[in-house]
C-alpha cells in the first residue's frame, strides 16, 4: 500500500476509500499503543457508549474529537494510547431485554436470573458488533487490542475491590432511607437520575380534626395519596397561631388513626396554612423530621406504585387511581375543601418517564462528604483537573460541594451484583472480595450496583488496576484529557475524579474537554417524539465519514452547542472535492516525481516563497490551536489556506511555470507542490482521515501510512515574510481588476489596457519582476508600470496599498457612474478611517492593547487615510 500510484481517479468515491483504508489501518496495528520507552505518552479513555442501541450524532461528534487529539500527538512522536470500551448501562439495558422479552410473550421472571442474564449477554454481543461497525465507519483510530467492558472479569475485579475498601473505611453503609423509586423499572435511582419538569399539578387543601374535638389545623399538599402514611403534623415552634397545639394529637381522615402534632424549625411559617402533614415514608423532608420526633414510618405503597396493605381501602390500586378516589371521599366527608390548580416540579426516571416515588427503603449508599472533600482540595492546587472551558469548572464545584449521599444499589438482575451476603439465621452482613467459606448458610444480596458506580472507574480499571503493577497503568495512567459532554459532568466526570484520587492518589486525567449538544436546525434538541434525529450513518452513506467528521469537529467553539444543518455538510464534501481535484492537478503534473527528487533548494519564484510561508504560518496556527482545543479555529485556518491559497492562487499560478520552456522552475514548482501538499495533507488528517491518506499514498513519500507520518512543524529556511508582502500587492491588484471588469461586464477574455502606478520604487520593482502574474490573472492587451503615469481620462481606476490602477475603457465607462462609484468607495473609507481613529484615541485601547496591535492599527490608519487622499483626488479629477 506504501507505494504511490501515479494517477488518481477522476472522483473521489469515499465508500471506496473508507472500505480500502481502514481494514489496512487495523491491521497494520497503525493504532495500537506500543508501551516504547522512547516515546511519551499520551493517554485518552472512550467515554463508553452504552450496549442499548447504536450510536447518535452526540457519540460522533464526541469520538470525532477524541480521534483528531489521537491522531495528532501519534504523529507528534507520542506513544498514543486510545481506549475504547462498552458500558453495561444497567437499567437502561435491563429495560431494554425486558422489552425484547415481552414482545416474545415472556418476563425476566419467567426465565429466572440466570437465563435473563444469558439473554442480556446476546443483546450486549449484537450491539457491541453494531457499535464497532460504527467506530470503523467513522475511522475512529482505537487501541482495539485493549478494548474493556464495565462487566468484563477485570473491571469487575476492580469494582468489588472498591466496593470492599470503601465499606471497610466506613464510606459505604446499609440503611433506610427515602430514595429516587422508578416504579416502572422498580429500581432506586440517584438524584441526578431524576429529571424534573415544570407540571400542572394541583395543591389539596384539607382540615384535620384535632383528637380533643376542639376544632381543626389545615393542611396542603400536591400528593392526597400520601396522606394515608401521615404520622404527624408539624408546626414552627414560634408560630403563635399553633403554640397550644403542640403536644396534642389530630385524626387522619378516612384512615382514622391517631397522629402527634410537632414543633420543627424546618417548617415555613409564611407557606400556605404554616402546617404541614408529615409521612416520613414518602418525603425526604419529612423523612428527616420523622426521625427528629420519633414519629412512625408507615409506607403505603408498593414498588410498582399500588397502594399496598397498608392503605387501606384503597389497596391494589394505582397511585394515581387512589388519588382521584380519595380526592372524591375526602370532598364527600367535607374535609377537602379547596383544590387549587398549582404548577410545580416533579421528578421524572431518566430512564423510563415515570413520575419518580420518594419511596422508604432499605439501600445501599456512598457516604460523599469525605470524597467530594478531596475532589474539591485538588482543585485548591496546582494538580487540579483542567476544565475547558473553565467556567465548566464552577458547575462541577458547585455540584460536588453540595453533593449528597449517592444511593447505589438498584433492583436489577443486569449489573454488578453487590459483594454482600446475609446470614440466613442471623442477618449478620459479610462483605467481601469471596463469599464467605459456608456459603450454604448465607444468600448473596440480590441488588446490583448503579452502571455510574463501575464508570466512575474506568480511566483506572481499563488500565489493569488493582493490580499496580499492571504494566498498562504505570505507563498511561492518568490519561491526557477526557472529552465528553457538559449533560454528564455530574454523572460522571465527577465520580470518576472523587474515585481516581481516593483510589490513584491522582486526578484520572488532566484535562476536561467539555463539549455540548447536538440540537437540530432550529436549535431544539434531537428526539424521537420531535422526529428530528440524524443517523450519523446516513451522512455517511451520503456524503463520507469525512464530510461528517469536519462538520462536526469544526462546527462549533469548545462547551457549545451545535446545530446540524445538512447545508453545512454539503459544503464541507464541495471542500472534500475540491481538494480531491486539486491533488489530481498536482499529480499528473508531477510527471511521475519520486520522493528522492524533491527538491526546494531551486531558485523559487514569489508564489513559491509565498506558499511555503503560509503553509509555515498555517503549521504554527493548526498546532496552537489543536493544543487549546479550539477545533472551530482550526477548521478556519486549514479551510482558507487550502480553498483560497493553496487552490484558488497558487494552483493558477504554479501553472506558468508547469507549462512553460524552463526546466528548473519546472523541477522547484513539481517539488514545492508536492510538499505542500504532503504537509497539508498531514495537518487536514486527523479532520479527514480517509481522504488525506488515499491523496498521500499517491504522492511523494517515505513510510507506510499517514497515520503514522510526522506532524509538520514551522521550517524557518522556508520562511520568505517579504514574499507575503509582494503576493498581498499582487493579489489585491488582480482582484481589483477582476471586480471592475465585473462592475463593468468586460468579459475576463477580453484583453484590456491596465496601467499601473507604483507608490514605490521598491512597489514598482515588484511589480515588474513579477509581472507575468498580472499577465496571467488580468489578461492586458498592454501592461504599463510605471510611477510617472498620470490618469488618464475616461477610465476606471482602484486604490490599493502601494499602488494605483487605471484602466482605459473608451466606450465603455460612463463617467457620471464611475463618479459615484468613488463617492461610494469614499464613503467606505471614511467609515473605516473613523473607526481606526476611535479606536486609536481611546487611552483603554492604547494602554492595554500590546505593543503589535497598536502598531497594526495606526498602520491602517495611515494606509485609509492615503487610499481616501487618491479617491478624493481622481473624483476631483473626473469633474474637470
Amino acid at each position: 500500500m506504501a507505494n504511490k500510484e501515479l494517477t488518481m481517479p477522476t472522483k473521489y468515491d469515499p465508500k471506496a476509500t473508507e472500505q480500502k483504508w481502514y481494514p489496512y489501518w487495523v491491521d497494520g496495528k497503525f493504532f495500537e499503543a506500543t508501551g516504547d520507552k522512547k516515546k511519551d505518552p499520551y493517554t485518552i479513555v472512550i467515554p463508553p457508549p452504552n450496549v442499548t442501541g447504536k450510536l447518535h450524532l452526540g457519540h460522533a461528534w464526541d469520538t470525532t474529537l477524541q480521534d483528531i487529539l489521537s491522531r495528532v500527538k501519534r504523529m507528534q512522536g507520542y506513544d498514543v494510547l486510545w481506549l475504547p470500551g462498552m458500558d453495561h448501562a444497567g437499567i437502561a439495558t435491563q429495560a431494554k431485554v425486558e422489552g425484547k422479552l415481552r414482545e416474545e410473550g415472556t418476563s425476566r421472571y419467567d426465565l429466572g436470573r440466570e437465563k435473563f442474564l444469558e439473554k442480556s449477554w446476546e443483546w450486549k454481543e449484537e450491539y457491541a458488533d453494531f457499535i464497532r461497525s460504527q467506530w470503523a465507519k467513522l475511522g475512529l483510530s482505537l487501541d482495539y487490542s485493549r478494548e474493556r467492558f464495565t462487566l468484563d472479569d477485570g473491571l469487575s475485579s476492580a469494582v468489588r475491590e472498591v466496593f470492599v475498601k470503601l465499606y471497610e473505611k466506613g464510606l459505604i453503609y446499609r440503611g433506610e432511607y427515602i430514595i429516587n423509586w422508578d416504579p416502572q423499572t422498580k429500581t432506586a435511582l440517584s438524584d441526578i437520575e431524576v429529571i424534573h419538569q415544570e407540571v400542572t399539578g394541583h395543591f389539596y387543601h384539607m382540615r384535620y380534626p384535632l383528637a380533643d374535638g376542639s376544632g381543626s389545623i389545615e393542611i396542603a399538599t400536591t400528593r392526597p395519596e400520601t396522606m394515608l402514611g401521615d404520622s404527624g403534623i408539624a408546626v414552627h415552634p414560634k408560630d403563635e397561631r399553633y403554640k397550644h397545639l403542640i403536644g396534642k394529637k389530630a385524626i387522619l381522615p378516612i384512615v382514622g388513626r391517631e397522629i402527634e402534632i410537632v414543633a420543627d424549625d424546618y417548617v415555613d411559617r409564611e407557606f400556605g396554612s404554616g402546617a404541614v402533614k408529615i409521612t416520613p415514608a414518602h418525603d425526604p423532608n419529612d423523612f428527616e423530621i420523622g426521625n427528629r420526633h420519633n414519629l412512625e414510618r408507615i409506607l403505603v405503597m408498593n414498588e410498582d406504585g399500588s397502594m399496598n396493605e397498608n392503605a387501606d381501602k384503597y389497596q391494589g390500586m394505582d397511585r394515581f387511581e387512589c388519588r382521584k378516589q380519595l380526592v372524591k371521599d375526602l370532598q364527600e366527608a367535607g374535609t377537602l375543601f379547596k383544590i387549587e390548580e398549582h404548577i410545580h416540579s416533579v421528578g421524572h426516571s431518566e430512564r423510563s418517564g415515570a413520575v419518580v416515588e420518594p419511596y422508604l427503603s432499605t439501600q445501599w449508599f456512598v457516604k460523599m462528604g469525605p470524597l467530594a472533600e478531596q475532589a474539591i482540595e485538588l482543585q485548591k492546587s496546582e494538580d487540579k483537573v483542567q476544565f475547558v472551558p473553565d467556567r465548566f469548572e464552577k458547575t462541577y464545584l458547585n455540584w460536588i460541594e453540595n453533593i449528597r449521599d449517592w444511593c447505589i444499589s438498584r433492583q436489577l438482575w443486569w449489573g454488578h451484583r453487590i459483594p454482600a451476603w446475609h446470614h440466613k439465621e442471623t442477618g449478620e452482613i459479610h462483605v467481601g472480595l469471596e463469599e464467605p467459606s459456608d456459603i450454604e448458610n448465607w444468600e448473596q444480596d440480590e441488588d446490583v450496583l448503579d452502571t455510574w458506580f463501575s464508570s466512575a472507574l474506568w480511566p483506572f480499571s481499563t488500565m489493569g488496576w488493582p493490580d499496580e503493577e499492571a504494566a498498562d497503568f504505570n505507563r498511561y495512567y492518568p490519561t491526557n484529557v477526557l472529552v465528553t459532554g457538559y449533560d454528564i459532568i455530574y454523572f460522571w466526570v465527577a465520580r470518576m475524579i472523587f474515585q481516581g484520587i481516593e483510589f490513584t492518589d491522582q486526578r484520572p486525567f488532566n484535562d476536561v474537554l467539555i463539549h455540548g449538544l447536538v440540537r437540530d436546525s432550529e436549535g431544539r434538541k434531537m428526539s424521537k417524539s420531535l422526529g428530528n434525529g440524524v443517523d450519523p450513518m446516513d451522512v455517511i452513506e451520503k456524503y463520507g465519514a469525512d464530510s461528517l467528521r469536519f462538520f462536526l469537529s469544526t462546527g462549533s467553539s469548545p462547551g457549545q452547542d451545535l446545530r446540524f444543518y445538512w447545508e453545512k455538510v454539503e459544503s464541507t464534501w464541495n471542500f472534500a472535492n475540491k481538494i480531491w481535484n486539486a491533488s489530481r492537478f498536482a499529480l499528473m503534473n508531477m510527471d511521475g516525481m519520486t520522493y528522492d527528487e524533491l527538491d526546494l533548494t531551486g531558485e523559487k519564484s514569489t508564489a513559491d516563497k509565498w506558499i511555503l510561508t503560509r503553509l509555515n504560518n498555517t503549521v504554527e496556527q493548526v498546532t496552537r490551536l489543536i493544543n487549546n482545543y479550539e477545533f472551530g479555529e482550526v477548521g478556519r485556518y486549514l479551510y482558507n489556506f487550502i480553498w483560497d491559497d493553496f487552490c484558488d492562487w497558487y494552483i493558477e499560478m504554479a501553472k506558468l511555470p508547469l507549462y512553460g520552456e524552463d526546466e528548473a522552475a519546472k523541477k522547484t514548482t513539481r517539488s514545492v507542490l508536492a510538499y505542500v501538499l504532503d504537509q497539508t495533507m498531514r495537518l487536514l488528517h486527523p479532520f479527514m482521515p480517509y481522504l488525506t491518506e488515499e491523496i498521500w499514498q499517491h504522492l511523494p513519500h517515505e513510510g507506510e501510512s499517514i497515520t503514522v507520518a510526522s506532524w509538520p512543524v514551522k521550517q524557518e529556511e522556508l520562511d520568505f515574510p517579504e514574499a507575503a508582502a509582494d503576493m498581498a500587492l499582487l493579489t489585491e491588484i488582480i482582484r481589483s481588476v477582476r471586480n471592475i471588469r465585473a462592475e463593468m461586464n468586460v468579459a475576463p477574455s477580453k484583453p484590456i489596457e491596465l496601467r499601473i502606478k507604483p507608490k514605490s520604487e521598491e512597489a514598482q520593482k515588484q511589480l515588474e519582476q513579477n509581472s507575468q502574474y498580472i499577465e496571467r490573472f488580468c489578461n492586458p492587451e498592454t501592461l504599463t508600470i510605471s510611477a510617472d503615469l498620470q490618469a488618464p481620462e475616461k477610465s476606471m481606476t482602484a486604490v490599493v496599498s502601494g499602488a494605483e490602477l487605471f484602466l482605459p475603457l473608451e466606450g465603455l465607462i460612463n463617467i457620471d457612474e464611475e463618479i459615484e462609484r468613488l463617492h461610494g468607495e469614499l464613503k467606505k473609507l471614511d467609515s473605516e478611517v473613523d473607526r481606526v481613529q476611535k479606536k486609536l484615541a481611546n487611552e483603554r485601547f492604547i494602554s492595554k492593547a500590546p505593543e503589535k496591535v497598536v502598531e497594526e492599527e495606526r498602520a491602517k490608519e495611515k494606509d485609509y487615510l492615503e487610499r481616501r487622499s487618491n479617491v478624493e483626488a481622481r473624483i476631483k479629477e473626473l469633474k474637470k
